[in-house]
């Protein structure tokens, strides 16, 4: 099966059911269905071709669903785009996709999207509204008002009226399960994002297991907190969804008085999301002034999950099942799941056993498997392995080996009944509130600033979004930047999450004999 193929399954199975609930605006599955194949008309309407990439820059909304699934089901492959991005990642990673088409949220959380692109943007050989990106052709806002020079979003649905659905329906019978529906971007040691490439079938089978394994059923009404440009919120989400008739409820910021309303008013049952969002929950004063009695099913992971985690869940919340899981990007988003039944020490202690056509082992740095109870990296592979970084075969080389197997670049032990448990990471990431920050990234970002001549970035411990960013950074002599000011600095130059909380100024970095900054040592005066 393919994703337009899923979405007309969907529309079949569950037509009358509520498909999206947002605001007052309630949608059944056979109306998303038709609002998808007029996005997909608007599409062809603009000369997409099969191939073609297309981004969204937008939070959880209505329209992301009908943009996205519009696209993919025109023969696109979706390019999800990071909302805490600044103007210059997003154009960084428009311009590596050779990005077509792009949808854009207007104004969100304060910030114009589309003012920001146009500064990172300014200066370039193109003579359309992004100079910066000659191959972007066409730039829809997803509001009713836009620049003169872009496309609104009723504008660019109009503009399919005159494509027949026939043709809609053709484009999207041409498409191969094999085909790539999404190229999702992560960042690595490199210091420099890259896209992993997943297929159709490779997101469609990982997810129908995700659904069966989770216990998600028709009639679920799920709250969709992860954002849709990470794995978790678009195919745990949406994906999963129209697999299973779930209702989805997208809630564009996490705001913990708007989740509990939305539980107790939509009579919300699952809600999957990082330990830090149901922490937050359990633990805000007006939690009881809300009924929760319809959550049933919680899904976490991404951090480490205290015990008393889940216990508070199942005692106080009567949440009847818990599960927390493993995976990365480059697995299409889920490695390994506890299985429903499983004892609260298992689900807080492990991510859980390898799913169903997936191999997982731990090696130690020679590539010999380690026994149960001795850790190592953990490699992983089956049908939902990446078939690479989009257009970079050097870095896929690096982490797929001849034989299948991806390196997953974290340490971690399985015990004899196959649970994993991840207890380090090699690459020196640190996961901050759920989303993966990585020292290389940020440290470049850093080196940009006219003051600094090098840095070096650890994850410290945070009590409430688990880890953040610590940098430790060299003044070029004779500048006088302060720790504030870096931090400023930082904040309107990258994501929030990646922003240093602290800065401390060092004359010299500590290096080893080969020149590599030595980390531990770092660590070792936080």
């Amino acid at each position: 099966m393919t994703v337009p193929e899923l979405v007309r399954t969907a529309v079949e199975r569950y037509g009358p059911g509520e498909a999206v609930v947002e605001g007052r605006t309630r949608i059944t599955y056979s109306e998303l269905g038709e609002r998808i194949e007029r996005a997909a008309a608007g599409c062809l309407a603009r000369s997409l071709e099969p191939g073609d990439r297309v981004a969204v820059w937008a939070p959880n909304t209505l329209e992301w669903i009908v943009a996205a699934l519009g696209a993919v089901t025109a023969g696109g492959i979706l390019v999800p785009l990071n909302t805490r991005f600044k103007g210059a990642e997003a154009a960084y990673v428009l311009e590596r996709t050779r990005a077509r088409l792009l949808f854009v949220t207007g104004t969100f959380l304060g910030t114009s999207y589309v003012a920001s692109l146009r500064r990172a943007t300014a200066e370039g050989p193109g003579t359309g509204p992004l100079p910066g990106l000659p191959q972007l052709r066409d730039v829809v806002v997803l509001a009713r008002d836009a620049p003169e020079d872009f496309r609104t979003w009723p504008a660019f649905l109009d503009g399919g009226a005159a494509v027949a659905r026939e043709a809609v329906r053709e484009r999207a019978a041409r498409i191969a399960p094999s085909s790539p529906s999404d190229i999702t971007f992560t960042s690595g040691t490199t210091g420099h994002p890259k896209g992993v490439v997943i297929t159709h079938e490779q997101t469609l089978r990982v997810y129908d297991c995700w659904s069966e394994l989770a216990g998600l059923t028709e009639g679920d009404r799920y709250l969709i907190v992860n954002p849709f440009f990470h794995t978790f919120g678009y195919k745990a989400g949406i994906i999963a969804c129209l697999l299973r008739g779930a209702t989805m409820i997208p809630q564009p910021v996490f705001n913990v008085e708007t989740a509990l309303a939305h539980i107790a008013t939509e009579r919300v049952s699952v809600l999957p999301g990082p330990p830090t969002l149901h922490q937050s929950l359990l633990d805000h004063p007006s939690r009881h002034k809300h009924d929760l009695s319809a959550l049933r099913l919680v899904v976490t992971g991404a951090a480490v999950v205290p015990l008393r985690l889940v216990e508070r869940l199942r005692a106080e919340l009567k949440v009847g099942t818990v599960l927390t899981a493993y995976g990365l990007t480059e697995a299409s988003g889920t490695v390994t799941m506890c299985r429903r039944g499983d004892p609260p020490e298992v689900v807080a202690g492990t991510s859980g056993r390898a799913i169903p056509g997936t191999e997982v082992k731990v090696v130690a740095s020679s590539g010999a498997e380690q026994p149960p109870g001795t850790p190592g990296e953990v490699l992983v592979r089956g049908y939902h392995v990446m078939s690479g970084y989009f257009e970079e075969p050097e870095e896929t080389a690096e982490v797929l080996t001849p034989d299948g197997w991806l390196r997953t670049g974290d340490v971690g032990v399985l015990d004899t009944e196959g649970n994993l448990r991840i207890t380090d990471r090699i690459k020196d990431m640190f996961i901050v509130g759920g989303f993966n920050a990585y020292p290389a990234e940020i440290e470049q970002h850093l080196a940009r600033h006219p003051d600094i001549a090098e840095a070096a970035v650890i994850g410290i411990p945070d009590p409430r979004l688990g880890e953040v960013a610590k940098a430790f950074a060299v003044r070029h002599p004779g500048a006088t930047v302060t720790a504030d000011d870096l931090i400023a600095w930082s904040r309107r130059e990258m994501a929030n999450y990646k922003v240093p909380r602290e800065v401390e100024f060092v004359t010299e970095l500590p290096r080893n004999a080969s020149g590599k900054v030595v980390r531990t040592r770092l660590r070792a005066r936080r």
